[in-house]
């Protein structure tokens, strides 16, 4: 008897199949800016199908470990990664995944577009990275950082070079240690304290609880300024020298890839997921730290140009992963024989994968649209866009990674018992999922910063304006998507009206996670208005069905299978 063995193509190319990728590119650059970023993309859209693919799975197949003593008994907390990770970390310098926005040439063919090709960078690089864009995300909020003007500028000469070089060899990336264990959330009960010495220079001494990429080279801490006072207000971000080579506490004699004086790793995460990635318990004991701004001025509100930096890298990780998912998902659904046929050919699963495809639309204008805002504001200071990044930020993050959980549930399933099953690589699919809800901020503690930008800023007006745009758009379009979309605005804006009247109401708070989930929803449907303005079938057909969806709470599977070919 022969024994039966499932054949798997792979997906389409990430680049070149992906057309609504290519078509946002078209109408973010025009025509020549996307063929000015072409190289750049085919280039990694290989990488990714050939040995980053191999690399992801080796990373993933032998996960960190941590030694914590030489073999003459000296403490080294040296973290051990694997030749995958190393690989990772290798493409994302090469392929200026981090740097891209930082270059001169860069900004010089793209101006704040150049935000939009790192993003289309993103969403190639990251779901196979092992999650190497974890660092990534984070070494790019680092860079954001020091490129604020009041950080002075010798640090900023030492370390953004550093961060944003495309040389493998010089490259680094950053980890930020900003949790602790008995606040969370809750950065106003941090511990870990500032002081100087008695050479002016600043120490850190606090136990930081959750310190992904632990093997980087440096980290953004948050720290209370000894004699600041309490709250979050005062706390100050800090640059921390991982490694001895970077403190000038070094004794002589000391390896240089040792840890910094004053920095221990207790111990290694073991996590859910993101299993190549090293997290770790850290503990500063008088460390090494230089402040990035002034010290004695308030320093959070400094620490969120890194935080709304990740949280859209992390809008991007969910709907990168959400879109190869989904090709992964297609690809065997092609190739699996029920019943008689394929199973792509079973309505029922077609209705399954078309609503899938609509999710990952929606998805990606949210994460792209926060990208194009960001280079919108830091590329000629945009006053507009940083108004409305202020509340498409947090949007864009909690919605996309809600959405990335409920995909790779369906995901999994669409594999059947395969999908449960470690080898195939599906399960990872969900395990790593599942953090993207958490990272940077939960999904209630990103719905109550709405509340507040929306109180305190109105940030909810360019959203509104945005969505009463879309609905005139859409009346020559499709009048029933253009009847969604106004009704949800009145509704939003009767909403926000009470937000803005009680903003610490019961009633408020309590409804703040569905207030801004229909936000972000609707957001997305008058970008894929947008989107499809320029004549992308997808985008249209997208928009309609995710109308209908999520703003109408309607059934859309008989559509979805019928426009399965159109979706993806």
């Amino acid at each position: 008897m022969v024994r039966y063995v499932q054949t798997v193509p792979a997906p389409a190319d990430p680049y070149t199949g992906d057309r609504l990728l290519r078509s946002w590119l078209d109408r973010q650059l025009g025509p020549d800016g996307h063929a000015a970023a072409r190289h750049r993309l085919t280039a990694l859209a290989a990488d990714v199908t050939g040995p980053l693919r191999a690399a992801h799975a080796d990373a993933e197949a032998h996960p960190p470990t941590l030694r914590r003593y030489g073999p003459w008994g000296e403490r080294i907390d040296q973290v051990r990664t694997s030749a995958g990770w190393q690989a990772q970390r290798a493409a994302a310098a090469r392929h200026a995944v981090v740097a891209l926005p930082y270059l001169p040439s860069a900004r010089g063919t793209w101006g704040a577009a150049a935000r939009v090709v790192q993003h289309a960078l993103l969403h190639l690089y990251g779901p196979e990275s092992a999650t190497f864009s974890c660092p990534v995300a984070m070494a790019d909020g680092a860079a954001a950082l020091l490129s604020l003007p009041d950080v002075d500028r010798e640090v900023r000469d030492a370390w953004l070079p550093r961060l944003t070089a495309t040389d493998p060899a010089t490259a680094i990336t950053s980890g930020q240690w900003m949790t602790e264990s008995q606040g969370g959330s809750d950065l106003g009960r941090s511990g870990t304290v500032a002081r100087r010495d008695e050479h002016g220079r600043w120490r850190l001494t606090g136990e930081k609880w959750f310190c992904s990429a632990a093997d980087s080279a440096m980290a953004v801490a948050l720290a209370r300024p000894d004699g600041a006072g309490g709250g979050s207000r005062v706390l100050v971000p800090f640059l921390v020298p991982r490694y001895a080579a970077d403190s000038p506490l070094r004794a002589d004699g000391v390896d240089p890839d040792a840890p910094a004086p004053g920095v221990r790793l207790h111990r290694l995460k073991d996590k859910l997921g993101t299993w190549a990635l090293p997290t770790a318990e850290i503990g500063l004991s008088d460390a090494y730290a230089v402040p990035l701004g002034d010290p004695d001025v308030p320093g959070l509100s400094r620490a969120m140009t890194l935080v709304v930096v990740t949280r859209v890298h992390n809008a991007a990780a969910a709907a990168g992963g959400m879109r190869r998912g989904l090709a992964y998902a297609r690809a065997f659904a092609d190739a699996r024989q029920v019943a008689g046929g394929t199973l792509a050919d079973s309505p029922l699963h077609r209705a399954t994968l078309g609503a899938l495809a609509v999710d990952a639309a929606g998805a990606f204008v949210l994460a792209g649209h926060a990208f194009t805002l960001l280079g919108r504001t830091e590329v000629g200071a945009d006053p507009a866009a940083a108004a409305e990044l202020r509340i498409v930020a947090p949007l864009a993050k909690l919605a996309t990674g809600r959405l990335a959980v409920a995909s790779a549930v369906e995901y999994v399933e669409a594999f059947g018992g395969a999908g449960y099953v470690e080898d195939t690589g599906v399960p990872r699919l969900l395990r790593d999922a599942q953090v993207l809800p958490i990272w940077e901020g939960t999904t209630n503690v990103l719905a109550l910063d709405v509340l507040r930008a929306t109180a305190r800023e109105d940030a909810a007006g360019p959203l509104l304006g945005r969505l009463d745009r879309a609905v005139d758009t859409a009346r020559s379009m499709a009048p029933a998507l253009a009847d969604a979309l106004a009704a949800a605005r009145a509704e939003l804006g009767d909403a926000l009206a009470e937000v803005t009247a009680d903003p610490k109401g019961v009633a408020v708070v309590a409804g703040a996670r569905g207030l801004a989930l229909r936000l972000a929803y609707a957001l997305a449907a008058a970008l894929l208005v947008e989107q499809a303005e320029t004549g992308d079938e997808l985008a249209e057909v997208a928009a309609r069905l995710w109308a209908r969806r999520r703003l109408r709470g309607e059934d859309i599977a008989v559509d979805a299978h019928h426009h399965l070919e159109v979706l993806c």
